[in-house]
């Protein structure tokens, strides 16, 4: 069976083999999920590793806090992904109106308010 980590606050410079290549000195690494911004298409700052349960477990070991590229790195298991559907949270749009808390603006050119 394998796990899946959260691997956080890795350098923008830092590449999918800097990342595969330290965590295959733990175990084989069955998948890398790098994660980019959708509009910009630039690395974000983490990803997600995907090996077998106990290469997941010593890579959380031997790597959470450990300096990469200059930076502490944060490894954990993944934690599922909320349902986004509901109710207009981090990274939903509220269409309905109303509910955006007035005119905030910004939020991708949508103001806020009842305009949907």
């Amino acid at each position: 069976m394998s796990k899946k980590l959260y691997v956080g606050n890795l350098a923008f410079s830092a590449t999918e083999e800097d990342v595969r290549e330290l965590f295959a000195e733990q175990g084989t690494v069955e998948s890398l999920a790098w994660i980019t911004d959708r509009d910009t298409g630039r690395f974000r700052g983490f990803c997600f590793v995907e090996m077998e349960d106990s290469a997941a477990a010593a890579a959380i070991q031997a790597l959470d806090g450990k300096d990469f590229q200059g930076r502490d790195l944060r490894v954990n298991e993944a934690k599922p992904r909320e349902d986004r559907r509901g109710g207009g949270g981090r990274g939903g749009y509220n269409r309905g109106g109303g509910n955006r808390g007035g005119n905030r603006g910004g939020d991708r050119g949508y103001g806020g308010g009842n305009r949907w």
